[in-house]
């Protein structure tokens, strides 16, 4: 299962984690209450109570705090991307016009593959050919400047324009590694058995009230359930509700620039 299906089906597996919650605290609330009517003790282990509940938070903070450390350095990197460009951009303006304005619609074509790339990085297929002509549009960008450069036989405007021109490819790499930068699937089963595990405890603990409390009920797993499901999508910007495709207006407004 790649990233952008995970993200895709994280609202259905947030509704059901809700409901198993719901499941599990009258499930908790019945055990509960069949201890009483057998004249059995149902006294909270509280620290064990508290143990299991303080690792679920802790687990639940931890997961949030590094989802939404990675959507800050993904949004970053957009701008990183832009920056990059224009700057090889500009520096062109050092080679000869001949060479210049073949580069120009070079660039103008990379950026628009570049754009493209990120619209369709939910359809996988579609995005992995788009990755396919920007990576050939690198070479033939490089092999072109390469050859100008060397016309020009400068060493400060060869180191200038082919070490922009290496910042600008080596951030698509960057930018591709922290795309695909996610826990380990097992963190989220953690996270989904240990929500489950605090609804059984705590639908347990509810047994001596002698109907279901289901406003309190419908509180708890709702806001568990929103909060994971609020991970899922931070952790995955591209396939989600939150996004940082409104980052992606830096590129577009760079390409419009490039007459």
């Amino acid at each position: 299962m790649n990233a952008v299906t995970f993200a895709l089906i994280s609202l259905p597996l947030a509704i059901l984690l809700m409901l198993g919650m719901l499941v599990l605290l009258e499930l908790g609330r019945r055990l509960g209450r069949r201890k009483l009517e057998e004249n059995q003790e149902i006294g909270s282990p509280g620290a064990l109570d508290g143990a299991l509940f303080a690792l679920f938070g802790l687990l639940l903070a931890f997961s949030f705090s590094g989802a939404a450390a990675r959507f800050d350095a993904r949004r970053e990197l957009v701008v990183e991307e832009a920056n990059d460009i224009a700057t090889a951009w500009l520096r062109l303006d050092l080679l000869a016009p001949e060479a210049r304005d073949d580069l120009h619609q070079l660039f103008r074509s990379y950026l628009d593959s570049r754009v493209a790339t990120y619209r369709k990085i939910p359809e996988f297929e579609l995005a992995h050919e788009e990755i396919g002509r920007s990576t050939e549009l690198q070479q033939q960008i490089w092999k072109r400047s390469v050859l100008a450069c060397r016309d020009l036989k400068d060493p400060a405007t060869t180191s200038l324009v082919l070490g922009a021109l290496n910042t600008m490819f080596d951030i698509t790499t960057t930018r591709a590694a922290a795309g695909q930068l996610h826990p380990p699937k097992v963190v989220f089963v953690l996270l989904f058995t240990l929500g489950l595990c605090c609804a059984l405890v705590a639908g347990h603990g509810m047994a001596r009230a002698p109907k279901p409390p289901w406003l309190h009920m419908i509180a708890f797993a709702a806001m568990m359930a929103s909060s994971v499901y609020v991970i899922l999508d931070v952790e995955y910007p591209r396939a989600g509700f939150i996004r940082i495709d409104a980052f992606d207006s830096l590129l577009v407004q760079l390409r419009a620039s490039m007459r």
